[in-house]
């Protein structure tokens, strides 16, 4: 859909609805009689294949034979998860991967071909610890389809061989009747026959509660004929069904199924790859030419030539060059930031997910549980003239079923207990004070309200009060249109409500409208503030929920959110194609109406745009996403599927904690991606200066210093993980480009002072190129001037912005007076004096400086656009013609839903000032 179409769907949906009302109140000139409009419930769609319905029709007196469902139980399998265990020692393996750990390994087999033996201890120290930090850190349960099967019921009630049985539900099958029951949790797929367990024709319906599976907040009423699914609850009524589905088949295996064929290589893992792929590419290119070159060049010489002497040598450089420490380093940085989200009940199950959360920009959020509480609360009701809040209340209260296990039921008595005064610091819980109800009829599915018949201690006056179904409460009072107005208006809103009378003792059958009681699912205190912090930082936040359209709209509105939400029909419309549905998804606020496999597209759909994206959710129905996600998170109090998918868990209620990690989490991605920089500019500079002094001089530094300055510089940076960190406003990006792209200019720069160094030691005070001194004077250079530019790769803008913390500073200065101290007095090498050795360290602090204003150049002058223009290929014009297209659209978009929300501002106040007066007319009669 184009931007014009978009915007023109945002206007007609929210001028649609003010049209909706102004029609359902009648307030045009030509009032029409009102009518009350229930809203129909949008049922997800179960299709049975004709030759699997041909085994449906099972007596339900009788059932299947015994020989029959275990012919079945042959055909279909058993109503189980199938699970895959993985191997914890091939997992343990899989951290020996990758373009930087298959080079240390390859340099690890030449060491011991060539005797190094102390370089083949240090390379293979190193691997062992990289990988014990992953296994350790990331080390957690494959588990997430065993939690999917610990939702499943473990017994089931059904028919066979003409008896009523209690069997395992893994040995459930297509066809088989069972009988449903209030609290059951649901086995199987199945399809409710109108016939009660007792075996009598039924025209009541069966309240489920499915929110773990669809996300839907309320109850759902199922009547014969329709599907009720495995691993939801039944929460009021009791009938017979036919099994349709069982095992894989069924809507929670569905979801197993998504869940297990999520197995992407992580986006953190692809740019260490990237990056080691450029280091490797370099370092074998250049260090080939110089073995190539040495033994043509010592061609003639026994000893200098020997193939494992210019081997040795090659292996020497290869260890110094190559970022042998930087899977460490990056694993210690993020189980150090890993700690820190656990001190604020942000649990990191995957210790990739602690970088992956700084690149975030778009936040697919589950509504119910997640945004909302999952619990049905008293909203602002509707009360007809001389009635207040409180008497609404009282009278819900009086007329509730007491321990009813019901949520609405539920949802009012709380309402009531917590606001009014009478019903705090009761003596008895189970009677109000000055009233005694003496009569009471529950709620039942034929009359559709209860009716309580109540007395007044004061004056010993007795009333009845009905609470029910608001077409049933109204047709009880004789109609009213106002109060028709105000259900309609409320529905579509998406609240439930809920009509409440009484009857006054001169005339005990005569009731008279109280008003309608209004309950929704209400959002999280604090999920509007945090939807509003993610989008201050970047960060887009849409909601994908299993819930009613209408229902989702209205939370959005409360949540502070665009109501751009659209059904999930959107996400599987064949007259679309694969853009147009993607744009839906970069655009629109939200889905309602989904299935676990929307939600699963929705997140594939956007990361298939290049778009990282994080998943927040709780329930079963969320598993699929949460694993498909970059980054999933598992909210507090999240079911156990929810929870094993996921790669970061809540355990704080509320979205507040999220905040916390993408603030955590960017910092530690500054920290890495600083000392990728450096780590990068290093092995430039360092490969750079040893090729061409090799070539144009011959010249060679000793082996031991050369892996000292690689052990010293590494280590060091360690401390990186504790290190102050500039966080960025928006979300972070490697632009593995811009980082390489500075990285060859500092690295280039960094070259031309070391031979300056070479040179000016060589011809201004005439030392020798045999002279160790020489070899001294190099190591105390390429030591500390490529390891003071990490104090600038810390952050895009000058050094003193943010300066280091103490004791990262303290590392590196330290490991650079201890280089200059060995260079001094001569500790594994020739020394060089004090004039020498300050003056080194001097020039490279004060290059450092230099370096800094050159990155600081190449930040500000460097932007995609330059990239495009500079290098315009079709991929890059494509993709700044779309981004300018964006912004063009986002700007039109922001001005017509501005438009619009005035539009229906006025309405909502005029509508208001008509009913006022209308309510002031009624009060004089």
């Amino acid at each position: 859909m184009s931007s014009e179409g978009i915007e023109e769907k945002i206007g007609l949906e929210t001028s649609g609805e003010k049209e909706e009302i102004i029609q359902k109140n009648g307030e045009g000139s030509n009032a029409k009689p009102v009518e009350l409009v229930e809203h129909k419930h949008v049922e997800v769609a179960d299709d049975i294949p004709p030759e699997l319905e041909a085994l449906l029709h099972t007596d339900p007196s009788h059932g299947l034979t015994t020989a029959e469902a275990q012919k079945r139980l042959e055909d279909f399998g058993r109503n189980e998860l199938a699970e895959v265990k993985s191997n914890p020692i091939l997992k343990f393996l899989s951290y020996f991967t990758g373009a930087i750990a298959y080079l240390i390994e390859l340099s690890c087999v030449f060491a011991a071909i060539v005797q190094h033996w102390l370089d083949f201890g240090i390379i293979l120290a190193l691997l062992f610890v990289n990988a014990f930090i992953g296994f350790i850190e990331e080390a957690r349960a494959e588990s997430a389809l065993d939690a999917l099967k610990q939702t499943l019921a473990l017994k089931a009630k059904v028919w066979r061989d003409g008896h009523f049985v209690e069997v395992d539900t893994a040995e459930l099958v297509p066809g088989d009747i069972i009988g449903l029951r209030l609290g059951d949790i649901i086995p199987a797929d199945a399809r409710l026959l109108g016939i009660s367990v007792t075996g009598g024709e039924t025209e009541g319906a069966l309240s489920i509660d499915q929110s773990a599976l669809t996300g839907e907040s309320l109850p759902v009423e199922k009547k014969k004929g329709d599907t009720v699914y495995s691993s939801s609850i039944v929460k009021q009524g009791q009938m017979l069904a036919v099994v349709t589905k069982t095992g894989s088949n069924t809507f929670i295996g569905r979801a197993a199924n998504l869940i297990s064929i999520t197995v992407e290589q992580g986006h953190f893992q692809k740019i260490v790859n990237a990056i080691g792929n450029f280091l490797i590419l370099i370092t074998v290119v250049l260090v080939s030419i110089i073995f190539i070159y040495q033994m043509v060049y010592f061609r003639n010489d026994p000893v200098k030539g020997n193939v494992f002497e210019v081997l040795g040598h090659v292996l020497v450089l290869t260890i110094a060059a190559i970022p042998v420490g930087l899977p460490t380093v990056l694993s210690v940085t993020m189980a150090v930031g890993a700690k820190q989200l656990a001190a604020k009940k942000v649990i990191v199950k995957r210790l990739t997910a602690v970088e992956e959360m700084a690149s975030v920009s778009v936040l697919c959020s589950d509504k119910t549980g997640t945004l909302t509480l999952n619990e049905l609360t008293f909203d602002e009701p509707y009360l007809c003239p001389g009635y207040t809040k409180a008497d609404i209340l009282l009278y819900s209260y009086l007329s509730a079923e007491p321990g009813a296990n019901d949520p609405i039921e539920f949802a009012v008595r709380t309402a009531a207990e917590n606001e009014l005064d009478i019903l705090k610091n009761r003596p008895n819980s189970h009677e109000v004070p000055g009233y005694k109800v003496t009569a009471f009829i529950p709620f039942n599915p034929a009359t559709k309200m209860t009716n309580a018949t109540v007395a007044n201690l004061n004056n010993n006056e007795v009333f009845k009060v009905a609470k029910g179904a608001p077409q049933v409460i109204i047709r009880l009072v004789g109609g009213d249109d106002d109060a028709v107005r105000a259900v309609n208006s409320l529905a579509v809103r998406g609240l439930r409500a809920l009509g409440v009378a009484r009857t006054f003792p001169d005339d005990p059958e005569t009731y008279k409208l109280v008003g309608m009681i209004s309950l929704l699912d209400p959002p999280r205190p604090d999920s509007a503030e945090t939807i509003r912090l993610c989008n201050h930082y970047g960060v887009e936040v849409k909601m994908i929920t299993g819930d009613q359209l209408i229902i989702a709209k209205e939370v959005a509105h409360r949540l502070g959110m665009n109501r751009v939400i659209l059904d999930a029909n959107h996400l599987v419309d064949p007259n679309k194609s694969e853009e147009e549905v993607t744009q839906h998804c970069e655009r629109a606020d939200g889905f309602a109406q989904v299935i676990p496999e929307h939600k699963y597209r929705v997140v594939e759909l956007l990361q298939k745009r290049g778009l990282l994206v994080g998943m927040t959710g709780d329930g079963v129905n969320d598993a699929p996403a949460l694993k498909k996600a970059n980054v999933g998170i598992a909210v507090h109090g999240c079911t156990d599927a929810a929870r094993s998918a996921a790669d970061i868990v809540l355990l704080a209620p509320g979205l507040s904690t999220i905040v916390d990690g993408i603030m955590t989490s960017r910092a530690i991605f500054q920290r890495m991606r600083s000392y990728a920089l450096y780590r990068i500019t290093s092995t430039v500079h360092f490969l750079m200066f040893f090729f061409c002094i090799t070539l144009i001089e011959n010249w060679q530094m000793s082996a031991i210093l050369l892996i000292l300055i690689a052990l010293l510089n590494d280590a060091a940076t360690l401390v990186i993980a504790v290190d102050n960190a500039k966080i960025s406003p928006r979300p972070d990006k490697w632009r593995l480009g811009q980082l390489i792209f500075l990285s060859l200019v500092l690295g280039t720069l960094l070259t031309g002072v070391s031979f300056a160094h070479f040179y000016i030691a060589r011809y201004v005070f005439n030392i020798g190129i045999d002279d160790q001194r020489l070899e001294t004077i190099m190591y105390l250079h390429i030591s500390s001037a490529p390891h003071f530019v990490i104090f600038s790769t810390r952050l895009s803008g000058y050094f003193w912005e943010n300066l280091p913390s103490p004791i990262f500073f303290i590392a590196v200065l330290g490991t650079q007076v201890f280089a200059m101290f060995i260079s001094i007095y001569g500790v594994l090498t020739a020394p060089i004096g004090w004039a020498w050795g300050v003056s080194i360290i001097v020039v490279s602090l004060l290059f450092f400086f230099v370096l800094d204003f050159v990155k600081v150049a190449v930040f500000k002058y460097w932007s995609f656009e330059l990239t495009a223009k500079l290098w315009p290929t079709p991929k890059r014009k494509n993709k700044l013609r779309d981004r300018k297209l964006d912004r063009i659209y986002q700007e039109r978009v922001t001005q017509s839903i501005a438009k619009v929300r005035n539009v229906v501002l006025i309405t909502k106040v005029i509508l208001a000032f008509q009913h006022s007066q209308k309510s002031k007319k009624r009060t004089i009669q």
